[in-house]
């Protein structure tokens, strides 16, 4: 069971840091890298005929915020 939850852990920390990231491919990374960890926990907990884990939750990915440029005002 420790394991179990060690494995969750890693895969909301990834899931954190894919929600966080800006740039695409490390985003993809940390996301691959959580569903990877899920995969595991899935597999682990229909070996021991132990409740599957719920879903991870959704999150908005971050925007980009777009650059203004500023304009030279006359005095």
């Amino acid at each position: 069971m420790k394991l179990l939850t060690e494995y969750l852990e890693h895969a909301l920390t990834f899931e954190r840091l894919a929600a966080e990231e800006t740039n695409p491919e490390l985003r993809k990374c940390f996301e691959m890298q959580a569903v990877a960890y899920r995969k595991l926990i899935s597999e682990r907990a229909a070996r021991y005929g132990l409740p599957q884990p719920s879903p991870p939750p959704v999150r908005p990915r971050p925007q980009s915020h777009p650059r203004f440029a500023l304009s030279k005002q006359s005095a």
